[in-house]
């Protein structure tokens, strides 16, 4: 069970994280025989041959547990959704299902959920809450304004409750209890946080910030691009929410009647804050400095904005101004992994410190060619400066799953790894002998978003998509932008799209014409906001959502979205 915790003590959490990271070696094999205790009895470990009566736990389970992906994993985890209650991953029958966000294949993988690994969330969020608030000290007095989303949980036909990773822990009945003490109030009542409808759900969070505005600590999402599309909301609905405020009656666009109740009790008729944020907005220069300006006692920003939350951050730290950006932890649907111990770092310097306790962790080598049969490492033996793909094995049944996460180590924190997230390892571009990543893409976008930059235009999303349709085949760009490009700048930016991918593979097969002139396509205002609809429709959290980077065959219905909405397109001259 879970404890409440009464009174939260920074510096003992801090004194217990560093007694935990100096001793990492062993708090891991500890971990693991734990792990493997609990779950001693679970068929998938026993058709390896483990029950629980190794002499040496940690060695019997590397050399006879194999590496594992989602696939392999993904029959085993359809007899749990199904209702099987025996012993398949875990030693008794898991309380629910995660799912992922499902972007990247078109579909969500479901996930084991456990009380453990709520437990898990709950010790990250303590440990990481201590070093922050060590940095920027909060009021106990103060709230926090928070654009979360608690999308529905449904029951799958075998009975399992079944709903997204941050679902099922803002549903989970500790939850609260587990947080009283390491966060704000929240701004935004519950009934917004579990409305159905997620438009009406981000309105009321902006106007119940506003209305709480002089005792707000910090503004937070789960990801940058939610914040990003928070603001940017507001600045089409600023002058909604202040009639909602001059005259205290809720906008006729809320229909939830559970939400529009609880908001029409916070509101009252208030002209004079509604001017003030009037005036504020208007003396805004294009919205920069817009979260200090509505919010003067905030003390910074926080979310995830690291990996593909990296080209938000230019934007947000548009709307923050002079706010510090601090960077949310490190880990997945899969389950938590590492701790921002040092908030003051920027999201591009960001690292995060492996909590050791958490699962058992190793540390697959990556190899310059993307091959090899190298065996991975434990926590403690990786080495500075290289990179590594992050293998887990933690209490709801995944034995050495490889997350598909790459890593670079920075440094160590005692004896713990410090982490600096580098891309997806699974290669998205890829037609003929060039390989290029997540990373590689973001990169290429970076360089030729600079030409755009110098219009005073900014992209405001992008994907891509490996276009086989003619031979030779070639690469199609997809970028929604702020305004209207003259087509001469937008050759140049697909030009430099073209030019923007270094992977020699990539560039020695574009001027032998084995990979056909990259393609940019201009797609119009409001495409990126339907696909992220679409996913919304499919079960996503728009709290947990991320964009497909690349739209591959098996994302038919995306892919249709962004050719319908394509206003223009250009061919790269680059390797003319």
């Amino acid at each position: 069970m879970l404890e409440k915790v009464e009174t939260f003590d920074m510096n003992r959490v801090i004194d217990e994280f560093d007694e935990m990271t100096r001793n990492a070696d062993q708090v891991q094999k500890q971990t693991l025989q734990e792990i493997l205790l609990k779950n001693k009895s679970a068929v998938y470990l026993q058709n390896f041959g483990l029950n629980g009566n190794a002499t040496d736990p940690e060695e019997a389970f590397k050399s006879m547990v194999p590496l594992v992906t989602d696939v392999e994993l993904e029959p085993y985890i359809k007899r749990m959704v199904d209702g099987d209650t025996s012993p398949i991953l875990t030693g008794h029958p898991v309380p629910a299902i995660s799912l992922s966000s499902g972007t990247s294949q078109g579909r969500p993988k479901f996930i084991p959920f456990t009380d453990e690994l709520m437990e898990n969330t709950l010790q990250l969020f303590r440990t990481a809450f201590a070093f922050r608030n060590r940095e920027f000290p909060i009021d106990d007095t103060g709230r926090a304004l928070q654009f979360i989303f608690s999308s529905k949980q449904y029951t799958s036909t075998g009975g399992v409750p079944i709903g997204t990773a941050t679902t099922n822990v803002y549903r989970n009945p500790n939850f609260k209890a587990g947080m009283k003490s390491i966060t704000s109030l929240c701004c935004s009542p519950d009934e917004v946080i579990f409305s159905p409808d997620v438009h009406q759900a981000l309105y009321c969070h902006l106007l119940s910030g506003i209305l709480f505005r002089d005792q707000v600590q910090y503004v937070f999402a789960v990801f940058a691009h939610g914040l990003v599309h928070a603001f940017r909301t507001f600045e089409q609905v600023w002058e909604e929410i202040l009639t909602d405020i001059k005259d205290g009656v809720l906008s006729s666009r809320i229909t939830v009647p559970s939400v529009r109740a609880a908001m029409s009790k916070l509101l009252t008729p208030n002209p004079e804050l509604a001017e003030t944020i009037r005036n504020k907005c208007m003396s805004l220069s294009n919205w920069y400095g817009l979260i200090p300006a509505l919010f003067p006692n905030a003390k910074y920003v926080y979310g995830i904005m690291t990996g593909s939350m990296e080209p938000y951050v230019h934007k947000l730290r548009h709307y923050a101004g002079d706010l510090p950006l601090v960077s949310h932890d490190y880990g997945s649907s899969e389950g938590w992994i590492a701790a921002n111990v040092t908030p003051r770092l920027s999201p591009e310097e960001a690292t995060f410190a492996v909590i050791p306790n958490l699962g058992y962790f190793e540390f697959l080598p990556v190899s310059e060619t993307g091959e090899g049969e190298e065996k991975p490492v434990g926590l403690t033996e990786v080495k500075i400066g290289e990179e590594y793909e992050v293998v887990i094995t933690n209490y709801a049944g995944l034995y050495r799953y490889r997350l598909g996460d790459v890593v670079k180590i920075t440094g160590f924190y005692n004896n713990t790894p410090l982490l600096k997230f580098i891309c997806r390892r699974n290669l998205i571009l890829s037609i003929n002998i060039d390989k290029n990543t997540e990373r590689d893409l973001q990169l290429s976008v970076d360089f030729a978003a600079k030409r755009l930059s110098e219009e005073k235009i900014e992209v405001i999303d992008f994907s891509s998509h490996i276009d086989v349709s003619k031979d030779p085949g070639h690469y199609a760009i997809f970028w929604e932008i702020s305004g209207e490009a003259n087509e001469d700048v937008l050759q140049d930016c697909c030009n430099c799209l073209d030019r923007g991918f270094i992977d020699a593979g990539y560039s020695s097969s574009r001027k032998c014409k084995t990979i056909g002139a990259l393609e940019l396509k201009v797609v119009g205002k409001g495409t990126f906001q339907k696909i992220q609809e679409h996913f919304l429709g499919l079960g996503s959290s728009a709290g947990q959502f991320k964009m497909p980077r690349c739209v591959k065959p098996s994302n038919a219905k995306v892919l249709q979205i962004l050719c319908d909405n394509v206003v223009s397109r250009y061919f790269s001259t680059a390797f003319d």
